[in-house]
């Protein structure tokens, strides 16, 4: 059971490859229409509604961040430049973590401009089927 479903909770504690596998799961259900519509669409609305404006990966990733004392973090879906959509999940425990935003940021960035090839840049468990 999740207390309060953010991963960053002091009751529930979530590895980021759980998270991803939960977000696998998910993606498979037949109500990942309503869930991925629930997540907030980089640059457009709700926590992500002033983030990465202007980047290319503005309105191309659902991101659910997290925000605790000395953690952030972020869970989602990235659809690449190819039209390839991934899991991607990042968790910053530390005291510093408030300074990991630039981070969090790059790394959606960085999913969707990774160059093609045989083998996609995918995060630890994968992407969505």
């Amino acid at each position: 059971m999740i207390e309060n479903g953010s991963g960053l909770s002091r009751n529930e504690r979530m590895s980021a490859a759980s998270l991803a596998a939960l977000l696998q799961a998910a993606w498979a259900s037949p109500v990942m229409p309503e869930f991925i519509a629930s997540l907030p669409l980089v640059a457009t609305d709700g926590t992500m509604k002033k983030r990465l404006r202007g980047e290319r990966v503005a309105g191309n990733a659902h991101i659910k961040t997290g925000l605790l004392n000395d953690a952030r973090s972020i869970a989602g879906y990235v659809l690449d430049r190819r039209g390839r959509r991934y899991v991607v999940v990042m968790i910053v425990n530390h005291p510093r973590a408030p300074e990991a935003q630039a981070a969090l940021d790059a790394l959606l960035s960085w999913v969707y401009d990774a160059p093609g090839s045989k083998s996609p840049v995918r995060a630890q468990e994968g992407r969505p089927p």
